[in-house]
Order: C-alpha cells, then sequence, then structure tokens
C-alpha cells in the first residue's frame, strides 16, 4: 500500500526524530557511566535501542531498505553528497565564527565520509566474493574507519591506533 504525501513526509520526519533519540540517548549513557550512575546508563541505552526499532519500522513503512546493491549505491551516493555539498559549507561558516569544536567536528566528518564512499564503493565491487571479508575499525575520537588493520595513529584526528573499536 503507498503512502500519502503526508504520511511520506511524517515517516521522513518520524525516522529523523527517532534515530536522532538513539544517538542522543547513548551519547547520555556514556555520560551516566562517566558519573557513576549505571542504572541510569541501562534506562538510556535500552530506550536507545527501543528508538532504533522505532526508526527501523518508520524507514521499512518508507520503502527505504532495497538490496544489498541499491542500498550500497544509495549509501555512496549520502556520503559523497555530504563530503563535496554538505561540510564545506559549515565548515567555512564555522571558521568564519570562529566556531572551534564545530569546525573540528564537521571537518573530521567530512575527511571521514569522503572515506566511506571510498569503502562503500569497494563493498559494491567486490560484493558476493568470497575473499572480500574481513573487519572494521572505527576511531572513537573522529569516526575514521579503516579495513583490515589499525593503523599506528589515527590519520584523520592522530589519535593511537590502539583505541579503535573492533567492528565485526
Amino acid at each position: 500500500m503507498a503512502n500519502g504525501p503526508k504520511t511520506e513526509v511524517n515517516l521522513q520526519d518520524a525516522f529523523a526524530g527517532e534515530s536522532q533519540a538513539n544517538r542522543k540517548y547513548l551519547a547520555f549513557a556514556k555520560q551516566a557511566d562517566k558519573e557513576g550512575f549505571p542504572q541510569a546508563a541501562r534506562l538510556f541505552r535500552a530506550a536507545a535501542e527501543a528508538e532504533t526499532v522505532h526508526a527501523l519500522n518508520h524507514l521499512k513503512a518508507l520503502g527505504g531498505i532495497k538490496s544489498t546493491r541499491e542500498n550500497l549505491l544509495e549509501a555512496i551516493g549520502g556520503e559523497t553528497h555530504e563530503f563535496k555539498e554538505m561540510y564545506p559549507p559549515m565548515i567555512a561558516e564555522a571558521q568564519q565564527e570562529g566556531a572551534t569544536e564545530a569546525l573540528r567536528s564537521f571537518t573530521y566528518a567530512n575527511t571521514v565520509e569522503k572515506t566511506h564512499a571510498e569503502l562503500y564503493q569497494k563493498a559494491f565491487d567486490v560484493l558476493g566474493q568470497a575473499d572480500a571479508q574481513f573487519d572494521y575499525y572505527v576511531c572513537p575520537v573522529c569516526g575514521h574507519t579503516v579495513e583490515k588493520s589499525v593503523p599506528d595513529r589515527c590519520e584523520v584526528c592522530g589519535a593511537a591506533g590502539s583505541v579503535f573499536i573492533l567492528i565485526k
């Protein structure tokens, strides 16, 4: 059954809101853990997971989950848009306003989004090949994503390779 135009917009808004709530609650959980409030942290993580369920249901209702090939192509397009069109003006405005923390955040993201587009393209190119199986690692400071092995230092932010998070 097709969605009407208002329902389509509502699903998109709900997906965005639930996705943001998930990320915000995970950040709140880390802060609660840091402050020594494990029960509050567990509640934030539980709510974050529930928000993920809601977001995925909305995305499914939008018809936003397709074949892996189509999803990879969409991801390449989205990441490319971010590093070519979205972040450059944000970086320029943050520089102009002297917003150093925002500038660092935007610059890290812009650099890493280009890497993500490249990684998605590589995955698309080898999709289904049995020998194309390996782990990814993510820098917890800037989000830089690497495949197969951890660098000595993050090439984006300089963080020690030992802090990279293994993603399986």
